[in-house]
Order: C-alpha cells, then sequence, then structure tokens
C-alpha cells in the first residue's frame, strides 16, 4: 500500500511535483487548492480544494486521511498555510518540507526598492504596473496614483479610484511585457518577491526601461526543512517515507 502525502499547491512547483509523483510506487499524493482561484490549473492525480479551517481542522484532516508526509509547495506569500502547516506537522511528529523557489536577485542596471508590506510606495510613480495579486489591491485603495493590475481572478473592493485590471495568466514573455509598459506609459513596477521565470520577464522589461521596481520581502519562514526544487523534494520523500518493499 502506498504512503498518503499531502502536498500544498497551487503554483507551477506544486503541479511539476504532482505529475512527477502520480505514478511512484511508494507515494500516493493528493493535492491541495485553496480555491481562490475560480478556474484553477488542476495537477496530476488526487485533488482537495478550499481551506482547512486553521491549524485544528488541518490536525484532524491529517489524521482522518492517515497522512505519512507533507510537502508545502504554495506560493513564497501563503505564510498562514505555511505556518498552520509546520505548526500541525510539529505536533503530529510529521515529516514536513517546503519547496520554495528562490527568490529574484537584483542585476546590473536594476532600479529596486524594497518594501517589507504591500502598499508602501516609497518612490514617485504616477501609472503603477500592480502584479502583487487581486487580493492585495485593497491595500492601494486610500492612492491617487493611476493603476494597471494584472491578476487571474476580478479583485474585489476596497480598489483604487484610478485603476484597470487586466485578467490574464503568465508566463509572460519580455516583448510582451515590454508592449505593456509602453502602451500603458508605465512608469513604476510593483510586486513580491515571487521569484522563478513564469513572472520573471516584466522586471527585465522594467530594466530594459529604466523603471523603478518596489519590491515586497517575502515572509520568514519558519523553522523547517526546505528545498528549491521538485527532484529535491521527490529525494527527500523517498528518504522519510519507508520502503515496504512490496510487501
Amino acid at each position: 500500500m502506498r504512503a498518503r502525502v499531502l502536498l500544498l499547491g497551487g503554483t507551477g512547483e506544486a503541479r511539476r511535483l504532482a505529475a512527477a509523483l502520480e505514478h511512484h510506487p511508494r507515494v500516493e499524493a493528493i493535492s491541495s487548492l485553496a480555491g481562490r482561484v475560480r478556474e484553477p490549473a488542476r495537477p496530476a492525480g488526487a485533488v482537495r480544494i478550499g481551506g482547512f479551517g486553521g491549524v485544528e481542522g488541518l490536525l484532524d484532516w491529517l489524521r482522518t486521511n492517515e497522512i505519512a508526509a507533507v510537502i508545502d509547495a504554495t506560493h513564497p506569500f501563503a505564510s498562514t498555510m505555511t505556518r498552520s502547516a509546520a505548526a500541525a506537522t510539529e505536533r503530529l511528529a510529521l515529516p514536513y518540507v517546503v519547496l520554495q523557489r528562490p527568490g529574484w536577485e537584483p542585476r546590473d542596471g536594476d532600479d529596486w526598492h524594497w518594501v517589507d508590506r504591500v502598499g508602501d510606495l516609497p518612490v514617485p510613480g504616477e501609472r503603477v504596473f500592480l502584479t502583487t495579486g487581486r487580493t492585495d489591491a485593497a491595500a492601494f485603495a486610500a492612492s491617487d496614483r493611476w493603476f494597471l493590475l494584472r491578476s487571474v481572478d476580478p479583485p474585489e473592493p476596497p480598489l483604487p479610484a484610478r485603476l484597470t485590471v487586466l485578467l490574464n495568466r503568465g508566463p509572460y514573455p519580455v516583448d510582451g511585457e515590454l508592449a505593456l509598459l509602453r502602451e500603458h506609459r508605465i512608469d513604476l513596477l510593483v510586486t513580491k518577491n515571487s521569484g522563478g521565470q513564469q513572472t520573471a520577464a516584466k522586471l527585465t522589461a522594467a530594466r530594459e526601461l529604466g523603471l523603478p521596481v518596489v519590491i515586497v520581502r517575502r515572509p520568514k519562514l519558519p523553522a523547517v526543512a526546505i528545498v528549491e526544487t521538485e527532484a529535491q523534494a521527490v529525494a527527500w520523500l523517498e528518504n522519510v517515507i519507508p520502503d515496504s518493499g512490496g510487501a
């Protein structure tokens, strides 16, 4: 019988990991999606959608479903889920690892301005390209700047008074990002340090156009094990899941 593993997902890394584990001889992966996106990209294998109800709800779910290990491949800014998963697995003495892609690092020509929270705008710019996600748009509701917000689903109020919404899903090519910035006469990019290649083209485009970029730092992780690739996650899993020898 294969060991059940909870894969906290919602990222490209999580989908690739789910595909890698779909036919694993020792592991049955169950992907969990938060349900915040109306039509999420569905991973391979078994899937559950929705929250757990905090740490206590997650504890109950892990016990009921006889989970043997948890891989947290949520977004780097899904800090509430990560804290809950770290607390629940510690209480149950379950193996737990965070699969998190490396963050972005500035390059020559970048004009980056780091902030600790969404909503801080320490540099001027009247036409802002906002790529922090639809749930963070409320942090800019009081601003009198003009915003172009790109997200998968429409944002909910409160919202900035001067707002244009672009519904789209990555990846985005550099040429497309350059054209978008020029078309809307963007003079400031605001984003989170999500890392990865899927949405990194906007940073290249901003560099080429000499635009300032406000970047929100990642929240600090709990004291947990961390891997950076799907291959490392599979190797970790095979190390913590006993080999039954086919029995």
